[in-house]
């Protein structure tokens, strides 16, 4: 029997004027509720005044002598691209110099730019870094317009590169040539809309004319280009991402010849200095016999690997509770970012003797640790060379930004967040629930001071399980003031098709066992239940894009469990999701639906597709972005429809700007973020139903 057309088609044509109005009345109804609500009045500009606070860490990146920063606060919403010194950042208040005023451009330029950054050139010996590619999105969409800009006289440069909006990728090869991947016209972008082809552009000549210097296929993700500028190892290399996890990769010889870099589909390769870096996704079998596990760390010398004769070393060997959680090298020291149940460590690796000898840095914990290097690969006397950033935070610790050295102990704490919330008698534990086929799962709870297991507590449960993203320890402030300085519970659970135990833990929950990921949150809520943090009228659910998808399918398989839904930026109708925008991309993560078997697996937990009228659901919420370009807001609007027409309440919000983030400045992150709040509030601390 064939299937009966989708009645809510027409809610995908994004800027349409009928599928606006449905928008604009769905966005008056729920703002007219919400915004009225005692909790959004407290909230929004408590929220607002936390966001725009100056006490927040200036995040900066290296760029030469100077250290870039980009702000937004009250006076700045669009946001302030800035730089200092290192010296002049170590101070309290440091002596901050303009850049780029997003505000006075969007102004001028009658846009309403949001900042996606800016590529570096790298200067020649004894110059100066001035020129740069500045990424400008529209609203924050994913698609940016792409602009050369001079840092020394804070204007764009006449008769510069320039391209118009696309999900471009550029990066210099010289001062007057760049390696460009974008939508080049018909047949130039994949499936999932993200360049096929990278061009070599010559400046002062048309974009039409540039040289095709690679090539992928229509099925791919999306292929790219980088330059390395390291003095004797200077290179270019060229890659295609086959699909989410596999890829291939190419080295540019002298003659222009795109040499084979050998490596398994599905592992990770990058290059530094003379070595190749290897993490695996699955078994490697060398040819002396020995076996590297999945999540294996491997070094190698890369010549070894152009001539088919690695000698891999294995660097790191995941354990059941420790995995690699990220690598950053400096100039002499490769730095491991372990993760060890769901808590950070850092080693330090370095070749001496012709042996690589390690040695733990000593860093706060356990919680979560950030670590990336300082080292400029092209300058050959680089005075942090050996240097690195760490961050730290965990839920109940503000972040702290800290300098480090690889070859020193100690650090130098430079930067640490307001503790905005008073911590006094709260307390964070570990807790595991038992899925449906027997897996412990781990999951974190926060408690507010003076809050038991009295069961009938506020509980917010959030969670991702996708895409090999691992969950840890966080500091918020918005949480503070809004969820536990009212005694609400947060919890966060660590499911399976995340990264937390390395490439086993993702694998057991994608494509045919993408279920286990619903399996594993149900598993933690029933957990709640029983173990009487809450009850279900008091426990909410929320997750965004994947999380999104992972409580859409909660509250469609057991909406008995929950009392509220709030469901951001989601993926829902997961027939025609591999058909929107960026979803063909994801397909290693889903499965394809058009493919009658893998429809079979995905059919059987897409949200979309499992709406029935005879259920009683918790009254969601459903919150989305016009400007989101990666996943379609078409799928919130759908599910929205689709359930006001089988006759349950809902509520929804669509931001018209905000890309995939779903906000594109402070004041609308706090309106959002009030909303969400002074909703889980209502549906949470409403009287159970008789």
């Amino acid at each position: 029997m064939p299937e009966a057309p989708d009645p809510h088609l027409w809610l995908e044509d994004v800027t349409g004027e009928a599928p606006l109005a449905w928008v604009q009345a769905h966005n008056a109804r729920t703002s007219a509720e919400l915004t009225a609500r005692p909790e959004y009045l407290e909230f929004r500009p408590r929220l607002l005044a936390l966001m725009d606070a100056p006490q927040r860490i200036p995040h900066v990146r290296r760029v030469g002598p100077q250290f870039y920063n980009f702000w937004q606060d009250a006076g700045h919403r669009r946001g302030l691209w800035r730089r200092t010194t290192l010296d002049s950042y170590r101070q309290p208040a440091p002596d901050w110099q303009p850049v780029l005023d997003l505000d006075a451009l969007a102004a001028a330029e009658g846009e309403n730019w949001v900042w996606h950054g800016a590529v570096f050139l790298s200067p020649r010996p004894g110059g100066d870094w001035r020129r740069c590619l500045v990424r400008l999105s529209r609203g924050g969409a994913d698609a940016v317009v792409v602009r050369e800009f001079d840092v020394v006289t804070g204007a764009f440069v006449a008769g510069g590169f320039e391209l118009p909006e696309a999900k471009s990728e550029v990066d210099w090869l010289d001062e007057d040539t760049l390696l460009v991947a974008t939508d080049f016209g018909p047949g130039t972008l994949t499936d999932s809309g993200y360049p096929r082809v990278v061009r070599r552009w010559s400046r002062g000549t048309p974009l039409s004319a540039a040289v095709t210097v690679h090539e992928g296929e229509s099925g791919d993700v999306s292929v790219w280009a980088r330059h390395d500028d390291t003095p004797g190892h200077e290179r270019v290399v060229f890659g295609r991402s086959l699909d989410f996890y596999t890829s291939r990769m190419w080295l540019q010889a002298g003659d222009g010849r795109l040499l084979p870099l050998p490596k398994p589909d599905d592992a990770s390769l990058g290059l530094h200095r003379e070595w190749a870096l290897l993490e695996l996704r699955s078994a490697l079998v060398t040819d002396d016999g020995h076996t590297h596990p999945a999540g294996s760390l491997l070094i190698a010398r890369l010549d070894d690997l152009l001539a088919g004769q690695p000698a891999w070393t294995a660097l790191f060997v995941p354990t059941p509770t420790c995995s690699l959680g990220g690598t950053t090298w400096t100039r002499d020291h490769l730095l491991l970012n372990l993760l060890d149940q769901v808590a950070n460590r850092v080693e330090a690796l370095r070749l001496v003797d012709g042996a690589w000898q390690r040695r733990a840095i000593d860093l706060p914990g356990p919680g979560a640790l950030g670590i990336a290097a300082l080292h400029e690969p092209h300058l050959v006397d680089d005075p942090l060379a050996e240097h690195c950033w760490v961050t730290y935070t965990d839920f109940l610790t503000p972040d702290s930004l800290m300098l480090a050295r690889a070859d020193q102990a100690g650090v130098e704490v430079l930067k640490q967040r307001p503790a905005w919330f008073d911590t006094d008698g709260m307390r964070v534990e570990q807790r595991h629930a038992t899925s449906a086929d027997g897996t412990r799962v781990p999951y974190f709870v926060i408690w507010p001071r003076g809050v038991e297991p009295d069961g009938d507590n506020p509980t917010l449960l959030y969670g991702y399980g996708g895409f090999e993203v691992s969950l840890q320890p966080w500091y918020s402030a918005g949480f503070g003031l809004a969820w536990y300085g009212r005694g609400g519970v947060l919890v966060v659970a660590n499911l399976r098709g995340g990264g937390e135990f390395g490439p086993a833990w993702h694998q057991a929950a994608i494509r045919e066992h993408k279920q286990r990921s619903y399996d594993d949150f149900i598993a933690v809520a029933e957990d709640l239940v029983r173990t009487g943090v809450t009850r279900p009228a008091r426990l909410g659910i929320m997750g965004g894009s994947n999380g999104g998808l992972l409580v859409g399918a909660a509250m469609t398989q057991r909406p008995d469990l929950f009392g509220a839904v709030v469901c951001q930026v989601p993926l829902l109708d997961m027939k025609r999701y591999h058909l929107l925008l960026a979803g063909a991309s994801w397909m290693a993560e889903y499965g394809n639906p058009d493919v009658p078997q893998q429809w079979a697996w995905i059919e059987r937990y897409s949200p979309y597709q499992h709406v029935r009228a005879d259920v009683r659901y918790p009254r969601a919420l459903f919150t989305t972005s016009t400007r989101d370009d990666r996943v379609h807001p078409g799928h919130a609007r759908k599910m929205v429809a689709r359930l006001e027409a089988a006759g349950h309440p809902v509520l929804y919000f669509e931001n018209i700007e905000g890309g995939h983030g779903g906000a594109a400045d402070n004041e609308q992150r706090a309106h959002l973020q009030a909303l969400e709040f002074a909703y889980l509030w209502t549906e949470l601390s409403a009287p159970a139903a008789g």
